[in-house]
């Protein structure tokens, strides 16, 4: 006889990969089974153990003490309650040797059980949750800095002469992982919690005004620490990247763990995460989008962005509500209340009473007049008749509203283009004055659009500096650094000048500019000058 859900023929064709998925999802059946309560009291029992076998009496001892049992356990039930558990592959039977010192104590402790890996995992998981199911959890943004940190600390270990040290690199890459899954975990149950609750469509003021508190402040808060940390995390990664297979290799041969094991008894490691290649892709591809489809943080960017249109759907369902479109919900809670205890009779006189259906005619949609639906043939098999929307929400054929007319914004348009002409001739006016005052700027008093167009050249060109390194340390090269505006035909080079400095007077105020000279002239190109007009400051 084969056993229900089992594949035809495993048995025969050995412990294949199929088979190996059938044994493991067989240990989740006694979530699903009638005495569930049972079983869960059960494995709580043996988890609460580590490494230990129990028999029956020990076992109903525990029972008693916690009270997981629905009624008083005997021994003939949960003695077959745990041969059911070892058949489904979550219980052992014990090897040890049972030492007894009589027959009686033989017979109660012969059949002793212990915990196998799967069945504790499986308990565990369902541990976790039931206790935390419905709970919403917080997201441990202050792990991600530590993510980072850790990140940055390993790169400059690597960078180290000789490279960093194998159980120090262990170290920092265990922690660093275990730090990223907490994380991870904690903002996929926060994001999954987030969609279940904003799913409802009936929330009511007081949850509205809470759950609006929550994404405005909390997952806003979220949301910018991730787009603050990636960059840096990705960049970070992009750096050690390459020396990443070395570092592994380096730590696999300083600490082999369970490796040998397995190569040894042919079993299957799973080893501590950080220590394979792939478990760093997977870090990597929370932060980097490496296989065309978004990476993680792209993800939890449009999750925040769908919490917020469900948001504002809830809003415009309140508002509604407030014109006298109240939601039923309460209402039609309690009359499925109401027909879930009507016998037949009394079901159909509540529907009418209800709904006011008495049959499909009286639903107000004429029927396709081409087809004849005999009288005999039930609505609920019968032609689907098509019900237009207005009808369907609002319960009325009148068209509402009207088309709007198109508007004209060629004010507007001409407004916008007379602002940006005023705007480029005061630039145009500024630049000329600049180039006037090249030379002299001790003996004039600049605009205050002349000196703002100056302040922008100058920081163009100093951001167009170059960082040079050389034995005595780090500097910017300040040699004919220059930015300039085609458009306003005006170009400004700098140059150290050590010594030099030169005061530049406006309406504004003055500036001083110290070791640094600098020269107008014409735009003649990037990095090029005509000479007309040029003079040093």
């Amino acid at each position: 006889m084969q056993e229900t859900g089992r594949p035809a023929g495993a048995e025969a064709a050995g412990p294949g990969p199929e088979e190996q998925l059938w044994q493991r999802l067989t240990a989740y059946t006694y979530l699903s089974a009638p005495e569930r309560l049972e079983y869960v009291a059960l494995m709580r029992v043996f988890c609460a153990t580590l490494l230990a076998d129990l028999a029956v009496p020990d076992i109903l001892v525990k029972l008693a003490e916690s009270g997981g049992w629905s009624r008083q356990p005997d021994a003939e039930t949960v003695t077959a309650r745990l041969e059911q558990l070892v058949k489904w592959g979550n219980l052992l039977r014990s090897t040890h040797t049972v030492k007894a010192a009589s027959i009686a104590e033989y017979q109660r402790s012969r059949a002793r059980y212990q915990l196998s890996k799967l069945g504790e995992r499986v308990q565990r998981d369902a541990d976790e949750v039931l206790a935390g199911a419905d709970a919403a959890r917080e997201v441990s943004s202050e792990l991600l800095a530590l993510v980072d940190r850790g990140l940055r600390e390993l790169l400059v270990a690597v960078a180290r002469p000789g490279g960093a040290d194998a159980q120090e690199a262990l170290e920092k890459i265990s922690t660093l992982f275990v730090q990223f899954a907490e994380f991870a975990d904690s903002v996929r149950d926060f994001y999954a919690y987030l969609g279940q609750v904003l799913s409802r469509y009936d929330l009511d003021g007081g949850e509205y005004q809470g759950f609006k508190e929550l994404l405005l402040d909390y997952v806003e808060a979220i949301t910018e620490d991730v787009s603050f940390r990636s960059p840096r995390i990705a960049a970070s990664l992009a750096a050690l990247w390459p020396d990443l297979p070395g570092l592994l290799k380096r730590i696999d041969e300083h600490a082999v763990g369970l490796g040998t094991m397995a190569t040894a008894v042919e079993t299957r490691v799973q080893r501590s995460r950080g220590r394979e290649l792939s478990d760093w892709e997977g870090l990597r591809g929370w932060f980097v989008d490496t296989d065309g489809q978004g990476s993680q943080v792209d993800q939890l960017r449009g999750a925040t962005l769908r919490a917020l249109q469900s948001l504002l759907a809830n809003a415009k369902r309140m508002l509604r509500s407030a014109t006298g479109e109240m939601s039923r919900r309460r209402d039609l809670l309690r009359l499925a209340a109401w027909f879930d205890a009507a016998d037949p009779e009394t079901a159909h006189d509540l529907a009418v009473a209800a709904y006011g259906l008495y049959g499909a005619r009286h639903l107000g949609v004429a029927p396709d007049p081409n087809g004849t639906v005999p009288a005999y043939v039930s609505w609920w098999s019968g032609p689907v008749v098509e019900v237009p929307v207005a009808l369907r929400e609002r319960g009325d054929r009148a068209q509402r509203g009207r088309n709007a007319a198109v508007e004209d914004h060629s004010t507007q348009k001409l407004r916008l283009l007379d602002e940006a002409r005023a705007q480029a001739a005061a630039r145009q006016a500024a630049a000329d004055e600049l180039r006037s005052a090249s030379g002299r700027f001790g003996q004039v008093r600049l605009t205050s659009a002349a000196m703002a167009l100056l302040l922008e050249l100058l920081a163009s060109a100093l951001g167009n500096a170059q960082l040079r390194r050389s034995a005595r340390g780090s500097d910017f090269a300040l040699d004919d650094i220059s930015a300039g505006d085609a458009e306003l035909d005006i170009r400004l080079t700098a140059r150290r000048a050590v010594g030099s400095g030169s005061v530049l007077h406006s309406v504004d105020g003055d500036l001083l500019v110290d070791d640094l000279g600098l020269t107008l002239s014409r735009y003649a190109g990037p990095g090029h000058s005509d000479g007309s007009a040029a003079e040093r400051a």
